[in-house]
């Protein structure tokens, strides 16, 4: 199976230059290229796409500014010049952030996130059935496979490049996307309280301000979460004195 990537970027010899990374990886496959995102709709609407390749600085709208207008759930691989925009990247749920001029064993090391996280999508999508209850997810961390089960996972931390999974046992770090986790978690028992936080709601202990507590862990709750995330919380629980 060979991941169909597209590259998007306004520079010809950045794109040459990618090309030929894509042709001398066997599991990369390149389903086009295109000097805007707006010429790449067309493409990406039809769903096939399972990795972009994404400048930032382009003409008419930024890579950033596409990613954040972008309705669907993509791996992206940003290609850049400026390594300022990194951390706003990852918390779009970049797979990889590449400052130009990129090597080939960068390149290599990003491509294989992207095969690790497609593998990992297609075996947790394998465990759900038309009539079975999806109860756990796997990831990959310390070289293996762990099995996760909901009813043990406290919450999850966004941590640039990776994901940090929390559960009562032991904390697991694993080179994944907040998005491509909160996919996985049922929305009726996990919340999101903040743009790097995905909590069980069923461990929250109490709420004070703007933090949840879990044991001894503090998660924020930010400002613009806080009402649905008090309305998700409270809803038809709330005991009040008549």
């Amino acid at each position: 199976m060979k991941l169909q990537t597209i590259i998007i970027d306004d520079e010809p010899l950045a794109r040459k230059g990618l090309k030929e990374y894509i042709a001398d990886v066997d599991f990369l496959q390149l389903a086009g290229e295109f000097d805007s995102p707006l010429k790449a709709m067309d493409v990406l609407s039809r769903g096939e796409v399972q990795l972009l390749l994404l400048d930032i600085q382009m003409p008419k709208i930024t890579g950033l500014d596409f990613m954040k207008s972008f309705q669907q759930t993509l791996p992206v691989i940003f290609t850049t010049a400026y390594p300022q925009y990194a951390l706003e990247g990852f918390e779009l749920n970049a797979l990889d952030y590449l400052v130009k001029p990129i090597s080939f064993d960068r390149f290599l090391k990003a491509a294989l996130k992207a095969k690790e996280y497609y593998e990992l999508r297609q075996q947790n999508k394998q465990m759900q059935t038309g009539v079975d209850v999806q109860k756990d997810f796997f990831i990959k961390a310390d070289n293996q496979l762990v099995r996760i089960a909901f009813d043990e996972l406290l919450f999850v931390e966004a941590l640039q490049n990776y994901v940090c999974i929390h559960t009562a046992a032991k904390k697991y770090i694993s080179y994944l996307t907040m998005r491509s986790v909160e996919e996985y978690l049922p929305a009726s028992q996990f919340i999101k309280t903040h743009k790097s936080f995905i909590v069980n709601a069923a461990k929250i202990e109490s709420i004070e301000g703007n933090e949840i507590r879990i044991g001894a862990h503090r998660i924020p709750i930010s400002r613009s979460e806080k009402e649905e995330v008090m309305e998700q919380l409270l809803k038809n629980k709330f005991l009040k004195r008549y």
